[in-house]
């Protein structure tokens, strides 16, 4: 992840996924810069001149969507901004999570502080008062088709500026009027084009692109640490990671993951002990780390490229170029991050997917020194066995989430808008299955730790060695049953609350052990 700044300029400065999150925990503070303001009033001063003038300008002073024929007085167009806002309020099914609507309100604030919207500067400093007062709307999952933009989810998001809505603020869920009622607010009065600024646009499926980027890195570091303590554990061979093998098919996640594994297996006794070994070579789930994980990588760095242009984007609809020249287009199609959603959806499965694969390698008993289910005493006792169903049960389920939502388009709006990108459905599914995966993870790092431990008193590297004391801090080694439901849950939360890397980190750090490669800057970075 990026450096966290302390302040940020919205519309000025260049959002990442690292800043976008840094805004949303409170660490960067938003601010509005003179030169910004500037374009935003220049903006909204246009969209009064357009009704001043009473040329007929898409979403300014005429209906929406098939509407878009209907004119509208310049007496109505106030009327207009607020009906849009509740008549999109159909969103359904659970609320998102608060950190999520909360990105949604800092993505929206760099949007329109672009000056491209014609919003005011008092509705956009209310929108800052949120993020500031940590004020976050209470948003429904489900309802947005990716385009005209993620209309439902930012209704919701945006009622409670009417004083409608609902908001979790200080801990609770309270009306949109009893904020008022406790902040002393009073409700915004939209005027022409800010009710349709605000709910058009991608930030629902954009907020979503932002976790899933974070999520799905902290998988794909957690995979290549895991799967070497697996490598160890079963005794693979070091070779499939050599460089030189991987200068033959130079793709750049295969050679950051082979590198990154070649140096968490460096200095190992364990590797040493079976240098001169008589098996050929191993199982793909060991001997293709680099190649499955390292596509999975790739996947990710094309959904940061994508996403990193969407955080910077202008996406609502028209948008105000100059005084002489206003645009409806379709910015607010969300098409580009909903397929490469899908591509990270999949990504992320894959990862569970060969991980689980190893899982089942390890508790077969075929690597030397490895009990069968990773105990000695079977029968009465049935070992690691049945925490495999488990992830099997998890694999199985993400390769049914695994088709892509951008697949389908269902028409709507009466046909103005006939072809929708149902990115929405993109991350919501990608967020479902990268929780799956770090579920799938933790009981792999269980089964390595397990594993590892038969291969005493020999040591691995410095790091990997580290690691596995850290696992036993949490999780003690199983001579016999027990409620192992406790330890996959300890594990999940080492997994989600990045025990293991920070590990990772610090050793590395501590000991002038580097895992960079030549594409950590790509990879490492966001």
């Amino acid at each position: 992840m990026v450096d966290q700044p302390k302040t940020f300029s919205f519309g000025e400065d260049t959002l990442t996924a690292g800043i976008a999150l840094s805004l949303a925990s409170g660490v960067t503070i938003g601010q509005i810069s003179e030169q910004a303001l500037k374009k935003i009033i220049e903006s909204h001063n246009i969209v009064q001149d357009i009704i001043e003038k009473g040329s007929p300008v898409y979403g300014i002073n005429t209906g929406f969507g098939p509407l878009c024929t209907t004119s509208i007085s310049k007496e109505e167009t106030r009327i207009l901004q607020k009906n849009i806002i509740q008549s999109h309020s159909v969103g359904v099914g659970a609320p998102i999570a608060k950190k999520l609507a909360k990105l949604m309100l800092v993505l929206k604030a760099h949007s329109l502080a672009k000056g491209y919207s014609g919003i005011s500067e008092n509705t956009l400093q209310r929108i800052l008062w949120h993020i500031d007062h940590d004020a976050i709307p209470v948003v429904p999952s489900q309802g947005s088709v990716g385009a005209s933009g993620d209309l439902a989810p930012l209704s919701h998001l945006f009622l409670p500026l009417l004083g409608l809505g609902k908001v979790e603020y200080k801990d609770r869920v309270i009306s949109g009027a009893q904020l008022f009622e406790e902040t002393g607010l009073q409700p915004i009065e939209l005027g022409p084009k800010e009710g349709l600024a605000l709910i058009n646009g991608t930030q629902f499926i954009t907020a979503h692109a932002v976790m899933v980027l974070d999520s799905l890195h902290n998988c794909l570091a957690h995979s290549d640490v895991i799967g070497a303590m697996m490598v160890e554990g079963l005794q693979g061979s070091i070779k499939p990671f050599f460089q030189e093998l991987h200068a033959l098919r130079p793709y750049k996640g295969t050679i950051h993951v082979a590198k990154r594994i070649q140096l968490l297996l460096q200095g190992s006794e364990i590797m040493e002990d079976h240098i001169d070994c008589e098996r050929v070579q191993d199982p793909y789930s060991l001997r293709c780390i680099p190649q499955v994980h390292g596509a999975s990588r790739n996947a990710w760095l094309h959904l940061k490229e994508l996403l990193e242009i969407e955080l910077n984007s202008v996406t609502d609809n028209p948008l105000i170029i100059n005084k002489d020249l206003t645009i409806s287009g379709g910015n607010f199609h969300g098409q580009p991050l909903a397929m490469a959603l899908d591509y990270a959806c999949l990504a992320a499965s894959e990862l569970g997917n060969i991980s689980d694969r190893r899982i089942y390698l390890a508790l077969e008993g075929n690597s030397p020194g490895i009990p069968k289910l990773l105990m000695k005493e079977t029968g009465t006792n049935s070992g690691y066995m049945i925490l495999q169903y488990t992830t099997a049960a998890l694999a199985s389920e993400n390769k049914g989430l695994c088709f892509p939502a951008s697949a389908d388009s269902i028409p709507t709006s009466l046909g103005q808008e006939d072809h929708v990108s149902m990115g929405s459905i993109s991350g919501r599914k990608a967020l479902q299955v990268i929780g799956n995966v770090e579920k799938i993870l933790a009981i792999e790092l269980l089964t390595a730790a397990q594993a590892f431990e038969f291969r005493k008193p020999l040591n691995s590297g410095v790091i990997l060695e580290m690691v596995h004391k850290e696992v036993r801090k949490m999780v003690s080694f199983a001579t016999q049953d027990r409620v192992f439901a406790d330890d996959i849950e300890l594990g999940i939360q080492m997994v989600q609350n990045k025990t293991i890397i920070g590990v990772v980190n610090s050793v590395s750090k501590k000991k002038g052990l580097s895992l960079r490669t030549p594409f950590s800057k790509e990879f490492e970075v966001y």
